[in-house]
């Protein structure tokens, strides 16, 4: 692809929480022909995402949470998500131990990875790390919860995953991650339930 874009000027628009930047650059498109193009992008790295799930109890645990965006979009703000976080760690599956304990308080070793996604590639720099993870109740050693300096405020849901394939119906569940991973697990844990 090098061949095909040349970046002519990169410009820092907001450096926060994430980075926002605005690239001009040149495109060359399919008929050889070269085309000035502009784009916005927004940094926040990457990050990873879980669906835990007890094939014996045919529950998994889901977290709710509040997301300003989503607050700001006009609704409550409280999303019902698998848990997730931002890839801090050396590997992606360093990270998804991490944070599922920190947010559900499971210490869970064996995660299996499952796909990898970009949720809005149009704009959002960032790669989704998906995974699925075994538990059951004796892996549970903590509270969870989140971290308090992170701002999180975490209520932890265990519920049947019929129950959540239900909530997926209703319209109740909003996140992308989360679809995407109940949708994975209905067809490849869960045997179309």
């Amino acid at each position: 692809m090098s061949e095909r874009v040349r970046i002519k000027n990169v410009e820092v628009l907001a450096e926060g929480f994430s980075v926002l930047k605005r690239t001009s650059y040149d495109f060359r498109r399919t008929d050889g022909s070269w085309q000035a193009q502009v784009r916005e992008t927004y940094d926040r790295g990457d990050g990873i995402a879980v669906l835990l799930y007890d094939p014996d109890r045919e529950t998994i645990i889901l977290i709710r949470q509040f997301r300003f965006p989503a607050f700001y979009h006009g609704e409550a703000g409280e999303l019902v998500e698998v848990p997730a976080g931002t890839l801090d760690d050396p590997t992606p599956e360093d990270g998804i131990r991490r944070e599922i304990e920190e947010e559900t308080g499971y210490r869970i070793q064996n995660v299996t990875r499952v796909f990898e996604a970009y949720m809005s590639p149009g704009s959002v720099t960032e790669k989704l790390y998906m995974f699925t993870a075994r538990y059951s109740p004796a892996d549970r050693v903590g509270g969870g919860g989140g971290l308090h300096h992170e701002g999180e405020d975490i209520e932890i849901l265990e519920v049947p995953f019929t129950e959540a394939m239900a909530m997926l119906k209703r319209g109740d569940i909003h996140d992308a991650k989360t679809i995407m991973l109940l949708q994975h697990a209905a067809l490849n844990i869960f045997g179309g339930k």
